[in-house]
């Protein structure tokens, strides 16, 4: 009997190799999430394979273990005890490897859990490492891994490509509905068709699937990323980062607790429910962050409680947020400045949403149902002419 059991390129990698990559010189991308089904680490079982030679380690934001907790910290390469491998940080002054981080490989592999929205920085950390693999003419090997929101949803603008940056290098729509072998395959061969680009695809991956359903044990790919419930409301709340709101930081439920000192709750999820959003409830709530914005401050607001992730729009959601809140305290509410990200000029709300017209919208008082109008109208589009090239899994 045939055994469905969703498993992982990275589960299945010694029988799915590259026959052509046999013995090759490799480095490995890597975070803390990159375990087999019987958590064990991707260095380790590369380490013990014929397959290939480890030679390098590289790591993406918050580092190879997940050591910086906080957003926006940079951390140092060094050389790793127990293996005695270098390992690079693409998350420093360079965030694509250079040519001398190169010099000791010939295939670069790839091996990190994605979450589904296209702020998350792993996968333009991916397309640097095929870009640079491209211009030094090394091969690429992504192990597949699940999109935890399923594959089968897609919402929120699409990249306008003015608006690129290091949460948005190339036009996706916010919830993508894509692996990150799909969207490498996407990446290859719309930017880089010459690059030897590889992918060890899931088995027993269906697009229907969320992360629970695959029975695959669920490991933080970023510090503040601790659940999938923290993944399944993350495409609309990490628009917060944008403006002078928290978005849960320093709580123990990130991207689902929100609010600032001057909101009362009660108030503000009054004006949430005229939006009649599908799929969620809010519950009025104090918290106090203990770090990031609003550190040790009483903040009002509430917490998302999605209870019914298939109807739930995580985008429309969170721009309703910010929209209610623009609406409620207008002379207290703010947009953040520059620099986020890596971007120093353009607003960091605008390089979220991969355009101004969502910030420009809400400034105008458009009403919701007119703003997801356009990023629905453009969803479709990049459906027709890119995504559905790409999908690797039916």
């Amino acid at each position: 009997m045939k055994d469905l059991t969703p498993k992982t390129g990275l589960d299945i990698f010694e029988k799915n190799w590259p026959r052509q990559l046999k013995g090759a010189r490799a480095g490995l991308l890597v975070h803390p999430a990159s375990v087999n089904r019987r958590l064990e680490h991707a260095v380790d079982c590369f380490l013990k394979s014929n397959k290939i030679k480890l030679k390098t380690l590289f790591g993406p934001q918050h580092g190879i273990r997940g050591e910086t907790q906080d957003n926006m910290v940079e951390w140092k390469g060094f050389k790793d005890k127990k293996t005695g491998l270098p390992v690079y940080s693409l998350y420093s002054r360079t965030r694509k490897p250079g040519p001398s981080m190169l010099t000791d490989i010939d295939v670069m592999i790839i091996d990190m859990q994605d979450v589904g929205s296209r702020y998350y920085t792993f996968i333009w950390t991916m397309e640097l490492c095929m870009q640079a693999c491209h211009e030094s003419g090394k091969s690429v090997v992504i192990l597949d891994r699940p999109n935890p929101l399923g594959g089968s949803l897609i919402e929120g603008p699409v990249l306008d490509t003015a608006y690129a940056s290091f949460v948005g290098q190339r036009p996706l729509p916010v919830r993508h509905g894509m692996t990150t072998g799909e969207i490498g395959s996407y990446m290859k061969n719309e930017f880089y068709p010459s690059l030897d680009f590889h992918v060890v695809p899931l088995q027993g991956w269906e697009r229907k699937m969320w992360f629970s359903e695959t029975g695959l044990p669920w490991i933080m790919p970023s510090p503040n990323m601790p659940t999938l419930d923290t993944a399944a409301v993350y495409p609309g709340m990490c628009l917060l980062e944008g403006t002078n709101l928290s978005e849960g930081r320093g709580t123990t439920r990130p991207f689902e607790i929100f609010g600032a000192p001057f909101i009362e709750p009660d108030i503000l999820v009054k004006e949430l429910g005229t939006f009649k959003l599908p799929g969620v409830v809010f519950r009025p709530m104090f918290f106090q962050p203990t770090f990031q914005k609003h550190a040790g401050r009483l903040c009002g607001g509430a917490q998302i409680h999605v209870v019914n992730r298939n109807t739930f729009k995580p985008f429309k959601t969170g721009a309703a947020i910010i929209t209610a809140i623009h609406g409620l305290y207008p002379k207290k509410f703010k947009w953040n400045r520059p620099p986020y990200e890596y971007e120093t000029e353009k607003m960091p709300i605008d390089i979220l949403a991969g355009t101004d017209r969502l910030r420009k919208d809400i400034e105008a008082d458009k009403s919701l149902d007119r703003m997801e109008e356009w990023w629905k109208a453009q969803c479709l589009e990049f459906q027709k002419k890119k995504r559905k090239k790409y999908l690797i899994y039916e």
